[in-house]
């Protein structure tokens, strides 16, 4: 992979240097609502505004991408009255945030396999898209039905049938083609990798792109991780040194 290219932020002598992409696992609703002695789906409810505070403050810094996963396709396996809520939960937030996003001037897009909601939801995923395209700032990138085995798959099928119509030849495939095909084709790959709730796993998260990512881990539950614990996130990023492969002293002389 080559190098993504870090941006600074002008004015800012805290954070020097922020990632042009935050990839989030929000983890802990569940838990988060279950120490609190309420339904599951009460602290999903809450984690909507953790979004709120993770995106202005990656706004302010200057990220570029957000990716956060909000339904991986494994999550199917659960209850189905916590699937069936989650999936009104989704729903309800694509129709109250919309606005907001817009205000804020940030693009929404969502990846992975739609097709597998229902068909209200999908139709309210194409128009909050739709009402957000013209923005301009921050992209925010809803990973639904998503998982990155799936991801990888479905870039290999794309690649194949290009292949089998003769319009890329199999020694053409490389790392940049691929990429091409991926659901996050056209942005960078995530500079920093957030897991909240305390596991320490990736959990088929965006297995590609993170081939390099920075990963940073806490214990606090996603209801929890506020505008502080994001500026901590992007503090310890600032402090890591990303070789790619390089020694230390090559890495420090780029």
């Amino acid at each position: 992979m080559e190098q993504t290219e870090l941006k600074r932020v002008s004015g800012s002598k805290d954070l020097p240097i922020v990632p042009l992409h935050v990839a989030i696992i929000m983890d802990g609703n569940g838990r988060w609502a279950e120490q609190q002695g309420k339904p599951r789906h009460v602290g999903h409810r809450a984690g909507v505004e953790s979004v709120r505070k993770v995106l202005s403050v990656c706004a302010r810094s200057g990220v570029g991408v957000v990716t956060l996963f909000a339904f991986s396709s494994e999550n199917w396996r659960r209850p189905q009255t916590e699937v069936n809520l989650l999936m009104e939960i989704f729903l309800t937030a694509l129709e109250r945030e919309v606005k907001r996003l817009k205000k804020r001037n940030i693009k929404l897009k969502i990846i992975g396999d739609i097709t597998a909601f229902p068909e209200k939801l999908q139709q309210k995923i194409i128009n909050a898209e739709q009402q957000t395209e013209e923005n301009s700032g921050l992209l925010l990138q809803i990973a639904a039905n998503y998982g990155g085995r799936w991801d990888v798959i479905q870039a290999t099928r794309k690649l194949a049938r290009m292949a089998q119509l003769g319009v890329l030849s199999p020694d053409e495939i490389d790392e940049n083609k691929f990429d091409e095909v991926l659901a996050t084709a056209g942005q960078p790959d995530p500079d920093l990798f957030i897991r909240t709730g305390g596991e320490r796993r990736i959990s088929n998260f965006l297995l590609w792109q993170s081939a390099y990512a920075e990963l940073y881990f806490t214990d606090v539950l996603w209801p929890d991780f506020g505008e502080q614990d994001m500026l901590e996130a992007l503090e310890d990023f600032a402090g890591r040194q990303r070789r790619f492969g390089m020694t230390g002293a090559q890495a420090g002389s780029c």
